[in-house]
């Protein structure tokens, strides 16, 4: 598969990016993405840390690596036990040692008092679902801004009908966490296109591999694997290959392989048209902008013109 440059917005340069073979896992389809490595990013779990929740909505985290700038990863949220769960509605820039306060992070738990801690921690990232509206709301402060979304997401998926994420990311975990084990993280593997059925649902670009194995689960189980169990197709017995060699055998696979990336590729949308991108910060030669229009949001970081973190979603 190729022209990656059809899903980000000029003049974004994305030569050296390659995809590879489509994995699928029920309704959810992941293809690999390698490309030029941006070394020195610090990455989100073992250098970026929730220092402390100041009230609700506020949160503040810290950059604990000594060298090094630490790009937050867009949407990324903190559970603990008997406490409030949190998600941001941006990503952002931090130097070596900096901690920053966000006053316009979300609850996502209306219900629940008391506030997050700094220690062991898990993170996840929005479900796709969420991503649209949050990315809308960055800069509003009001902690229970998403909860009438949540609320739909949860009946959505059967749930009762409250502003309460844990009710899909911590009971529904056993269920998520499948597709981490069935989809397969490759070596060098630094970002990944998503599909629910046949429907772009997002692209992820890391600054390296990583940065991109440190979001994995989060992004595979809780960002686009959520949608995917929503659409999980029923189960059809697969059908044996008509191969009487092993020679044979081989060519069936890669007769599979190829009609398979055709259909993939199907699926891509068309060029984006109507996209508008807008810069929110600045760190060194690192650019954070955000992206909307014609059906696809997100956020990006550049340097120098050249991609270094992307993630990008279906709005639509």
């Amino acid at each position: 598969m190729t022209a990656l440059e059809t899903l980000l917005p000029a003049p974004l340069d994305l030569r050296g990016y390659r995809a590879g073979t489509p994995q699928r896992a029920g309704a959810l389809t992941m293809v690999p993405i390698w490309g030029p490595e941006r070394p020195g990013i610090v990455p989100p779990r073992s250098g970026l840390k929730l220092k402390r929740v100041v009230g609700y909505g506020q949160v503040e985290l810290l950059n604990g690596a000594r060298a090094g700038v630490a790009i937050v990863p867009l949407h990324i949220g903190y559970i603990q036990d008997a406490a409030q769960n949190h998600a941001l509605c941006s990503a952002a820039l931090l130097g070596a040692g900096q901690t920053r306060r966000f006053d316009d992070a979300c609850c996502v738990q209306a219900a629940q008092g008391g506030y997050l801690e700094g220690r062991d921690q898990w993170f996840f990232v929005l479900p796709v679902e969420l991503r649209a509206k949050a990315l809308e709301l960055r800069g509003h402060r009001d902690y229970a801004k998403l909860w009438s979304d949540i609320s739909e997401l949860n009946a959505a998926c059967g749930l009762p009908s409250r502003g309460h994420l844990e009710q899909i990311l911590s009971r529904k975990r056993a269920t998520l966490t499948q597709f981490q084990s069935r989809l397969e993280l490759l070596p060098g593997q630094l970002g990944a296109l998503f599909f629910v059925g046949d429907r772009f649902a997002g692209l992820e670009l890391a600054p390296d591999p990583g940065y991109f194995a440190e979001i994995w689960m989060a992004l595979v189980c809780f960002t686009y694997g959520v949608a995917a169990w929503r659409a999980e197709p029923e189960r059809v017995p697969a059908e044996p290959y008509d191969a009487g060699s092993l020679a044979e055998l081989r060519a069936e696979l890669a007769r599979d392989r190829a009609a398979r990336q055709a259909e993939v590729a199907s699926w891509l949308p068309a060029p984006a048209g109507d996209v508008r991108t807008v810069e929110e910060e600045r760190y060194l030669d690192l650019r954070l902008s955000t992206v909307t229009g014609d059906g696809l949001a997100g956020q990006v970081v550049t340097e120098h013109g050249r991609p270094v973190y992307a993630s990008l979603f279906a709005s639509r």
